[in-house]
């Protein structure tokens, strides 16, 4: 009898917790797509993307056809959850936005300025040399990467611009030498990055896609990489050269004295990229991911010191033919990586970051726009 009711006991039990809702479950984390670009016969390659504030976001790009290439932005003021394309007049190369409203774009034949968060845009006065990136430290003061070993330097929003003379000082032709990446740490710590490139002992007969054996076989020599490094908020800047194989493409600084940087290298290299630690107080470097596998086009540093690795998988050899998939990469502590899960339909030759505070986006060169959530 005992025994009876003890059983009964359990199964009215069991039966009250088979009608009890189960806690809910907190979906994981993933790359989630946002926005895609499916419009027939035409493609959208993102060519630049910053998100100013959790909420307000631009990227910039060209709608490319079989009959050529249409320059674009697209804005959102809801975190991705909307987005407007906004045709603009002259093809983009880059963007900077200093607030929600005010921003500048580099195009392929000068420079513009938003007052209204990139929906509507106005010229400014044509710089000595072709611009290809800037930044701006505020609404007044700000510094343009050029063409023909080129850094100029604005103290009315870009109106006016003087020449930055350290920059000519290092060895190369200016025919073939360029600054193309600005980054500052803090109102005082600024670094621009720019490069010399020889004539190729062979001139590229044809493109990758059309003879993939002869990519693999051209060695990329060395060439100069310039620096132009600042502890006083642009007043006086140092020069640094170095013979280097590869091309700096990005460099990213946090305020706590550590950023990321990241070199890309042509088909034949054994590794597609590297990237590197930077400790901007000693100026050392350190190496932190490199792997045969996996292309890194963007690299980013949260305000919390989360480091992010993002590119594609290639499906081939050759590495610049074909698109692979997407793969973002995050660490605490630049050692150890865990690959995040990313929406299978994002496919990519290039990958582009965008973040506000802890939270990112990423753009891709066919039209995709993802958010981590």
């Amino acid at each position: 009898m005992k025994s009876i009711l003890f059983c009964s006991v359990l199964a009215c039990l069991a039966l009250a917790l088979a009608n009890v809702p189960a806690p809910a479950q907190t979906p994981a984390q993933r790359w989630q797509m946002q926005y895609f670009y499916d419009q027939a016969k035409t493609n959208l390659v993102f060519l630049d993307f910053q998100f100013v504030s959790p909420t307000r976001g631009i990227a910039i790009g060209d709608i490319v056809d079989g009959k050529g290439r249409k320059g674009v932005s697209i804005v959102t003021q809801d975190a991705g959850a909307h987005w407007q394309l906004v045709p603009v007049e002259e093809n983009p190369v880059s963007i900077f936005f200093l607030n929600d409203s005010l921003g500048w774009m580099v195009t392929e034949k000068g420079l513009w300025q938003t007052n209204e968060g990139g929906k509507d845009w106005h010229k400014l006065p044509r710089l000595p040399a072709q611009p290809i990136h800037v930044f701006f430290t505020d609404e007044n003061t700000g510094w343009a990467a050029g063409t023909k070993k080129s850094v100029f330097v604005t103290h009315d929003g870009g109106r006016k611009w003087e020449p930055v003379a350290a920059a000519a000082e290092p060895s190369g032709v200016p025919e073939r030498s360029a600054y193309t990446w600005i980054a500052f740490a803090n109102a005082n710590y600024g670094i621009i990055t720019g490069l010399n490139q020889p004539v190729q002992r062979w001139a590229q007969m044809f493109p990758t896609w059309l003879d993939p054996e002869d990519a693999l076989t051209r060695r990329e020599t060395a060439h100069m990489a310039y620096a132009l490094v600042t502890n006083d908020g642009g007043k006086t800047w140092k020069t640094e050269s170095a013979s280097l194989i590869g091309r700096i493409t990005r460099v990213r600084l946090g305020a706590a004295g550590f950023g990321l940087g990241l070199i890309e290298y042509a088909d034949s290299f054994k590794f597609p990229s590297e990237a590197y630690k930077i400790d901007w107080k000693t100026g050392k470097n350190t190496t932190i991911f490199r792997d045969k596998r996996y292309g890194i086009s963007d690299v980013w540093l949260t305000p919390g010191g989360t480091a992010y690795l993002a590119g594609v998988e290639f499906p081939g050899e050759v590495r610049s033919v074909s698109p692979g998939k997407v793969k973002v990469f995050q660490s605490t502590d630049f050692t150890s990586w865990t690959e995040q899960p990313v929406d299978y339909r994002a496919t990519a030759q290039r990958v582009l970051l965008a973040g506000s505070g802890e939270d990112l986006w990423m753009a891709t060169d066919n039209g995709m726009i993802l958010k981590w959530k």
